[in-house]
């Protein structure tokens, strides 16, 4: 406890944001029960689909939520595919024609595998929310651009390797990813693990530029707008963010330099506050691992969080809630 001062800060999400939080008064419970009812539907008629899943439901926020729910607890994350295309897009990295070519009959396969199978990548998550929507009459976009997750690099020139959606409800334009919400995954079985995450449906734009970047940049529906470069340096965030609508604001960057007993303040967004009891900080150096439960001092609507080391040399610094990893840190502490 003496190598820290610990304090968090929370600042709650502006309501300028288009989120979830924009429909607080929905309850989402009527239309989460009619995915679930057609759970395991074919593909086979996807006018079909996307009537029964809209037709017993009134507003167009609640259409989409089912549309929404059903694929992302339908639909499996094929990891094989996945795999194939990444080594397949940088083997063909500065060859356009060739990527191209790959492009198209790879798509063919990926569209032709989600309807038989129910499998896919996140080009057919992306394609399956935007074409029921379409049938139900709701306005959405498939954007195509940059996922960033730990097993990720986009390092030297990145290749677009993520697509999601956006889709527009009462005027308005709001972000959505069903292939992160479907599930993750695992890294010791390579396989994919289900489990919905509603973090990612009508995500709050600022946390959600942080682990996705489109190619257009005014689907970032932020302003100001991050620059790549800080997307490419921002500090880590994981699917336990947007369940708990935790957001780093400070410091901006993944990598903080500072000097030994030099204290580094950090700055939240929390829109869960019921977690906030929770947090606790885990730093980690090869087989040195600390975790300890911060002290929260509460100032007003925010907490402070004052990390100051005790040691020097490279390490990782992690922000977790319960046993769940949320934001990652590479920290360089200097002799003064």
């Amino acid at each position: 406890m003496k190598l820290f001062l610990v304090s968090l800060c929370v600042i709650f999400f502006s309501h300028t944001s288009a989120q979830k939080s924009d429909f607080k008064t929905v309850d989402f419970q009527k239309a989460d029960s009619v995915a679930s009812y057609y759970k395991g539907h074919d593909l086979t008629n996807l006018p079909v689909l996307s009537y029964k899943l809209s037709s017993p439901l009134t507003t167009d926020v609640e259409k989409f939520r089912a549309i929404h729910s059903w694929v992302s607890n339908n639909i499996a994350n094929d990891v094989e595919d996945y795999r194939i295309n990444k080594k397949k897009r940088e083997k063909f990295h500065d060859d356009a024609a060739a990527l191209q070519e790959w492009n198209e009959k790879f798509r063919e396969k990926v569209f032709a595998k989600l309807l038989k199978e129910k499998k896919t990548i996140c080009t057919g998550y992306a394609y399956l929310i935007a074409e029921l929507s379409g049938m139900a009459g709701i306005s959405v976009q498939i954007i195509d651009g940059y996922g960033r997750t730990v097993t990720t690099s986009l390092e030297g020139k990145p290749i677009p390797n993520h697509s999601w959606n956006a889709v527009k409800l009462e005027g308005k334009w709001y972000l959505c990813d069903a292939t992160w919400s479907s599930g993750g995954i695992s890294l010791e079985k390579r396989e994919f693990m289900p489990g919905y995450n509603d973090g990612y449906f009508l995500a709050e734009p600022g946390l959600f530029a942080l682990n996705h970047y489109p190619l257009d940049t005014a689907w970032l529906l932020t302003d100001p707008k991050i620059s790549f470069e800080d997307f490419m340096n921002s500090p880590l965030v994981y699917k336990y963010a947007f369940s708990n609508q935790i957001k780093p604001v400070q410091p901006t960057g993944m990598n903080i330099r500072l000097s030994q007993g030099k204290p580094v303040e950090f700055v939240f967004e929390l829109g869960n506050a019921a977690v906030a009891d929770q947090i606790s900080i885990e730093i980690n150096r090869g087989n040195y691992v600390k975790v300890m439960e911060p002290i929260l001092e509460k100032v007003g609507q925010r907490y402070n969080f004052s990390f100051q080391p005790g040691l020097k040399g490279k390490f990782d610094l992690h922000v977790k809630v319960g046993e769940e990893y949320v934001i990652s840190y590479n920290v360089e502490a200097k002799r003064k």
